[in-house]
Protein backbone atom coordinates (compact mmCIF):
# COMPACT_ATOMS: atom_id res chain seq x y z
CA UNK A 1 0.00 0.00 0.00
CA UNK A 2 1.36 3.38 -0.91
CA UNK A 3 1.31 5.94 1.03
CA UNK A 4 0.70 9.75 -0.63
CA UNK A 5 2.56 12.97 1.95
CA UNK A 6 0.95 16.04 1.12
CA UNK A 7 2.63 19.34 1.56
CA UNK A 8 2.37 21.12 4.43
CA UNK A 9 0.33 24.10 4.69
CA UNK A 10 1.43 27.28 2.86
CA UNK A 11 1.62 29.69 5.34
CA UNK A 12 0.37 33.54 3.96
CA UNK A 13 -0.71 35.29 7.08
CA UNK A 14 0.19 38.96 8.50
CA UNK A 15 3.38 37.56 10.12
CA UNK A 16 4.45 35.56 7.58
CA UNK A 17 4.75 38.73 5.21
CA UNK A 18 5.80 40.57 8.25
CA UNK A 19 8.83 37.92 9.13
CA UNK A 20 9.54 37.63 4.58
CA UNK A 21 9.92 41.28 4.94
CA UNK A 22 11.96 41.61 7.41
CA UNK A 23 14.35 39.33 5.97
CA UNK A 24 14.35 41.13 2.83
CA UNK A 25 15.30 44.38 4.55
CA UNK A 26 18.77 45.45 5.23
CA UNK A 27 20.27 45.84 8.48
CA UNK A 28 20.09 49.71 9.57
CA UNK A 29 23.47 50.66 10.11
CA UNK A 30 23.28 53.77 12.74
CA UNK A 31 25.87 56.37 12.69
CA UNK A 32 28.14 55.96 15.68
CA UNK A 33 30.05 58.50 18.11
CA UNK A 34 32.89 58.66 15.77
CA UNK A 35 31.24 59.61 12.90
CA UNK A 36 29.29 62.62 14.75
CA UNK A 37 32.59 63.22 16.48
CA UNK A 38 34.39 63.56 13.06
CA UNK A 39 31.84 65.76 11.91
CA UNK A 40 32.00 68.00 14.43
CA UNK A 41 35.60 68.72 14.17
CA UNK A 42 35.46 68.74 10.29
CA UNK A 43 32.59 71.75 10.48
CA UNK A 44 34.85 73.11 13.86
CA UNK A 45 38.15 73.48 11.29
CA UNK A 46 35.87 74.84 8.67
CA UNK A 47 33.32 77.46 10.24
CA UNK A 48 36.16 78.06 13.09
CA UNK A 49 38.07 80.32 11.21
CA UNK A 50 34.82 81.84 9.64
CA UNK A 51 32.97 82.53 12.91
CA UNK A 52 36.01 83.95 14.51
CA UNK A 53 36.24 86.73 12.02
CA UNK A 54 33.04 87.80 12.31
CA UNK A 55 32.84 88.38 15.49
CA UNK A 56 35.92 89.75 16.01
CA UNK A 57 34.34 92.64 13.85
CA UNK A 58 32.33 93.49 16.76
CA UNK A 59 35.35 93.35 18.55
CA UNK A 60 38.28 96.71 19.56
CA UNK A 61 41.38 96.30 19.03
CA UNK A 62 41.58 96.51 22.57
CA UNK A 63 39.73 93.87 23.19
CA UNK A 64 41.48 91.55 20.81
CA UNK A 65 44.69 92.20 22.38
CA UNK A 66 43.27 91.27 25.87
CA UNK A 67 41.73 88.30 25.32
CA UNK A 68 42.16 86.98 21.78
CA UNK A 69 39.18 84.16 21.88
CA UNK A 70 36.86 86.16 24.34
CA UNK A 71 33.38 86.86 22.94
CA UNK A 72 32.60 90.95 21.87
CA UNK A 73 32.04 92.77 25.24
CA UNK A 74 30.88 95.30 24.82
CA UNK A 75 29.69 94.71 21.38
CA UNK A 76 30.48 97.36 18.63
CA UNK A 77 29.40 98.54 15.45
CA UNK A 78 31.91 100.98 14.69
CA UNK A 79 34.14 98.61 12.73
CA UNK A 80 31.28 97.28 10.37
CA UNK A 81 30.02 101.17 10.11
CA UNK A 82 33.67 102.26 8.85
CA UNK A 83 33.86 99.94 6.04
CA UNK A 84 30.34 100.44 4.63
CA UNK A 85 31.23 104.16 4.60
CA UNK A 86 34.04 103.69 2.71
CA UNK A 87 33.97 104.29 -0.95
CA UNK A 88 36.83 102.06 -1.67
CA UNK A 89 34.72 99.07 -0.27
CA UNK A 90 31.98 99.74 -2.70
CA UNK A 91 33.82 100.20 -5.94
CA UNK A 92 35.58 97.07 -4.98
CA UNK A 93 32.42 95.69 -4.53
CA UNK A 94 31.28 97.27 -7.82
CA UNK A 95 33.97 95.49 -9.49
CA UNK A 96 33.84 92.01 -8.35
CA UNK A 97 30.03 92.30 -8.85
CA UNK A 98 30.32 93.14 -12.42
CA UNK A 99 33.34 90.80 -13.29
CA UNK A 100 31.32 87.79 -11.78
CA UNK A 101 28.17 88.67 -13.53
CA UNK A 102 30.08 88.88 -17.10
CA UNK A 103 31.92 85.77 -16.43
CA UNK A 104 28.47 84.05 -15.39
CA UNK A 105 26.94 85.32 -18.36
CA UNK A 106 29.71 83.76 -20.66
CA UNK A 107 30.12 80.41 -18.85
CA UNK A 108 26.19 79.74 -18.89
CA UNK A 109 25.50 81.16 -22.66
CA UNK A 110 28.78 79.48 -24.17
CA UNK A 111 28.36 76.21 -22.11
CA UNK A 112 25.08 75.35 -22.59
CA UNK A 113 25.64 75.98 -26.58
CA UNK A 114 28.90 73.63 -26.52
CA UNK A 115 27.15 71.03 -24.52
CA UNK A 116 23.75 70.70 -26.54
CA UNK A 117 25.25 69.14 -29.83
CA UNK A 118 27.55 67.05 -27.36
CA UNK A 119 24.40 65.64 -25.63
CA UNK A 120 21.58 65.88 -28.41
CA UNK A 121 23.70 64.99 -31.69
CA UNK A 122 24.87 62.07 -32.80
CA UNK A 123 28.11 62.68 -34.82
CA UNK A 124 31.32 61.16 -35.41
CA UNK A 125 33.99 62.19 -32.67
CA UNK A 126 31.32 62.91 -30.25
CA UNK A 127 33.41 61.40 -27.92
CA UNK A 128 36.98 62.52 -28.09
CA UNK A 129 35.35 66.04 -28.58
CA UNK A 130 33.68 65.75 -25.06
CA UNK A 131 37.26 64.30 -23.53
CA UNK A 132 38.82 67.81 -24.42
CA UNK A 133 36.58 69.62 -22.01
CA UNK A 134 37.27 67.01 -19.43
CA UNK A 135 41.04 67.37 -19.94
CA UNK A 136 40.08 71.36 -19.50
CA UNK A 137 39.57 69.87 -15.77
CA UNK A 138 42.87 68.86 -15.11
CA UNK A 139 44.21 72.81 -16.28
CA UNK A 140 43.52 75.80 -13.78
CA UNK A 141 44.35 78.89 -14.72
CA UNK A 142 47.36 79.38 -12.69
CA UNK A 143 49.48 77.34 -15.13
CA UNK A 144 48.70 79.45 -17.66
CA UNK A 145 48.59 82.99 -15.88
CA UNK A 146 51.74 84.41 -17.83
CA UNK A 147 50.62 83.26 -21.06
CA UNK A 148 47.32 84.14 -20.32
CA UNK A 149 48.62 88.07 -18.85
CA UNK A 150 50.84 88.34 -21.73
CA UNK A 151 47.69 87.87 -24.39
CA UNK A 152 45.38 89.78 -22.54
CA UNK A 153 47.41 93.30 -22.12
CA UNK A 154 49.64 93.54 -25.21
CA UNK A 155 47.81 91.31 -27.66
CA UNK A 156 44.24 92.03 -26.91
CA UNK A 157 44.46 95.39 -24.85
CA UNK A 158 42.00 94.27 -22.27
CA UNK A 159 44.21 95.24 -19.29
CA UNK A 160 42.98 96.77 -16.72
CA UNK A 161 39.13 95.71 -17.68
CA UNK A 162 36.62 93.84 -16.60
CA UNK A 163 36.22 92.10 -19.67
CA UNK A 164 40.35 91.09 -19.68
CA UNK A 165 39.41 88.93 -16.26
CA UNK A 166 36.25 87.81 -17.36
CA UNK A 167 36.62 85.92 -20.74
CA UNK A 168 40.23 84.21 -19.20
CA UNK A 169 37.47 82.83 -16.18
CA UNK A 170 34.98 81.94 -18.63
CA UNK A 171 37.25 80.03 -20.96
CA UNK A 172 38.75 78.13 -17.82
CA UNK A 173 34.82 77.44 -16.39
CA UNK A 174 33.98 76.08 -19.46
CA UNK A 175 35.11 73.02 -19.14
CA UNK A 176 32.92 72.29 -15.54
CA UNK A 177 29.94 73.62 -17.04
CA UNK A 178 30.21 71.61 -20.55
CA UNK A 179 30.80 67.87 -17.84
CA UNK A 180 27.41 68.77 -15.95
CA UNK A 181 25.69 70.05 -18.47
CA UNK A 182 25.49 67.69 -21.10
CA UNK A 183 24.15 64.22 -18.84
CA UNK A 184 21.97 66.66 -18.11
CA UNK A 185 20.76 67.25 -21.28
CA UNK A 186 21.32 63.79 -22.52
CA UNK A 187 18.46 62.87 -19.85
CA UNK A 188 15.56 64.94 -21.62
CA UNK A 189 13.40 62.76 -23.56
CA UNK A 190 14.05 62.64 -27.40
CA UNK A 191 9.97 62.41 -27.81
CA UNK A 192 9.95 65.92 -26.46
CA UNK A 193 12.74 67.38 -29.28
CA UNK A 194 10.22 64.90 -31.82
CA UNK A 195 7.19 66.29 -31.08
CA UNK A 196 8.70 69.49 -31.32
CA UNK A 197 10.00 69.30 -34.91
CA UNK A 198 6.91 67.51 -35.86
CA UNK A 199 4.88 70.66 -35.15
CA UNK A 200 7.35 72.75 -37.05
CA UNK A 201 9.94 73.63 -34.84
CA UNK A 202 13.58 74.08 -35.87
CA UNK A 203 16.66 72.90 -33.62
CA UNK A 204 17.06 76.15 -32.96
CA UNK A 205 13.80 77.56 -32.05
CA UNK A 206 14.26 73.81 -29.91
CA UNK A 207 16.91 74.71 -28.73
CA UNK A 208 16.07 78.54 -27.26
CA UNK A 209 12.28 77.85 -26.91
CA UNK A 210 12.12 74.61 -25.21
CA UNK A 211 15.30 72.95 -24.30
CA UNK A 212 16.70 75.91 -22.05
CA UNK A 213 13.89 76.52 -19.95
CA UNK A 214 13.87 72.33 -18.69
CA UNK A 215 17.46 72.71 -18.53
CA UNK A 216 16.84 75.62 -16.24
CA UNK A 217 18.46 73.79 -12.65
CA UNK A 218 21.32 73.02 -14.46
CA UNK A 219 22.36 75.78 -15.72
CA UNK A 220 21.43 77.65 -12.46
CA UNK A 221 23.69 75.33 -11.00
CA UNK A 222 26.93 76.23 -13.56
CA UNK A 223 25.96 80.09 -12.92
CA UNK A 224 26.26 79.96 -9.20
CA UNK A 225 29.59 77.88 -9.01
CA UNK A 226 30.95 80.35 -12.02
CA UNK A 227 29.77 83.30 -9.67
CA UNK A 228 31.32 82.18 -6.86
CA UNK A 229 34.45 81.18 -8.58
CA UNK A 230 34.70 84.57 -9.80
CA UNK A 231 33.86 86.83 -7.42
CA UNK A 232 36.81 84.62 -5.53
CA UNK A 233 39.43 84.31 -8.23
CA UNK A 234 42.56 86.48 -6.74
CA UNK A 235 45.55 85.66 -9.09
CA UNK A 236 44.46 86.89 -12.15
CA UNK A 237 43.15 90.17 -10.99
CA UNK A 238 46.33 90.51 -9.29
CA UNK A 239 48.11 90.63 -12.51
CA UNK A 240 45.38 92.43 -14.70
CA UNK A 241 43.76 94.95 -12.65
CA UNK A 242 45.04 97.91 -10.93
CA UNK A 243 43.61 101.07 -8.63
CA UNK A 244 40.15 101.93 -10.03
CA UNK A 245 39.19 98.39 -11.10
CA UNK A 246 40.23 96.30 -8.46
CA UNK A 247 38.27 93.30 -6.92
CA UNK A 248 37.40 93.14 -3.29
CA UNK A 249 39.69 90.10 -2.85
CA UNK A 250 42.18 92.34 -4.02
CA UNK A 251 41.14 95.43 -1.68
CA UNK A 252 41.08 92.98 1.32
CA UNK A 253 44.56 92.15 0.23
CA UNK A 254 45.16 96.22 0.42
CA UNK A 255 43.42 97.15 3.48
CA UNK A 256 44.74 94.25 5.52
CA UNK A 257 48.49 96.28 4.54
CA UNK A 258 47.32 99.73 4.80
CA UNK A 259 45.69 98.91 8.00
CA UNK A 260 47.61 96.08 9.59
CA UNK A 261 47.34 97.19 13.27
CA UNK A 262 43.49 97.80 12.77
CA UNK A 263 42.77 94.29 13.26
CA UNK A 264 39.37 94.33 14.30
CA UNK A 265 38.70 96.74 11.30
CA UNK A 266 40.48 93.87 9.31
CA UNK A 267 38.20 91.37 10.39
CA UNK A 268 35.12 93.47 9.31
CA UNK A 269 36.30 94.07 5.93
CA UNK A 270 37.04 90.67 5.21
CA UNK A 271 33.77 89.40 6.90
CA UNK A 272 31.74 92.38 4.66
CA UNK A 273 33.72 91.14 1.33
CA UNK A 274 32.66 87.22 1.75
CA UNK A 275 29.25 88.10 2.71
CA UNK A 276 27.48 88.48 -0.83
CA UNK A 277 29.09 85.02 -2.27
CA UNK A 278 28.50 83.83 1.03
CA UNK A 279 24.44 84.76 0.99
CA UNK A 280 23.88 84.15 -2.98
CA UNK A 281 25.77 80.53 -2.70
CA UNK A 282 23.04 79.59 0.22
CA UNK A 283 20.34 81.31 -1.51
CA UNK A 284 20.63 78.83 -4.51
CA UNK A 285 21.50 75.77 -2.56
CA UNK A 286 18.49 73.75 -3.10
CA UNK A 287 18.47 74.66 -6.83
CA UNK A 288 22.50 73.42 -6.82
CA UNK A 289 21.33 70.08 -5.85
CA UNK A 290 18.75 69.47 -7.95
CA UNK A 291 20.88 70.30 -10.87
CA UNK A 292 23.49 67.97 -10.11
CA UNK A 293 21.07 65.24 -9.29
CA UNK A 294 19.61 65.71 -12.58
CA UNK A 295 23.37 65.57 -13.70
CA UNK A 296 24.24 62.22 -12.24
CA UNK A 297 21.04 60.83 -13.17
CA UNK A 298 21.54 61.63 -16.88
Amino acid sequence: MSTTTRPGPVTTGPAHRAETSSRRRRPRHDAGPLVYGIALVVVAVTLGPVVYGVLGGFRTNAQLAEAPAAMPDPWVLTNYVGVLSNPDFWRYTLNSTAIAVITTALVVLFGVMAAYPLARYRFRGREKLFMVFVTGLLFPATVAIIPLFILVSRDLGLGNTWWGVALPQAAFGLPMTVVILRPFLMALPDEIEEAALLDGATRVGFFWRILLPLSGPGMVTVGVLAFVGSWNSYLLPLLLLQDETKTLPLGVADFSSEHSADTAGVFAFTTLAMIPALIFFLAMQKRIVNGLQGAVKG
